[in-house]
């Protein structure tokens, strides 16, 4: 199922909470991190790309990318979640 699955709002099957709320807030902040990559890539493919076709497919690349990272900060947010509260 990929990123979207019910792990990924750090809830097992029966719903409930997994784990401490550091570790949850751990994978959180590492997903958006994650995202933030990804989106960051997207925009240089999209800065390099050339031809109509190179630029449609990088638009749609980093407008997914975008989205993806929105989701996931999101739901940092929606935890409380700050950088000072992550162990390193």
């Amino acid at each position: 199922m990929g990123w979207w699955n019910t792990r990924w709002l750090g809830r097992d099957i029966e719903g409930e909470s997994g784990g401490k709320p550091e570790e949850e807030w751990s994978t959180v902040y590492q997903e958006v991190r994650k995202a933030q990559s990804e989106w960051e890539r997207a925009y240089l493919m999209f800065d390099e790309a050339r031809g109509q076709d190179q630029i449609d497919y990088a638009i749609y690349i980093l407008e997914a990318a975008e989205r993806k990272y929105q989701i996931h900060l999101k739901h940092a947010k929606s935890l409380g979640l700050n950088r000072s509260q992550i162990p390193l």
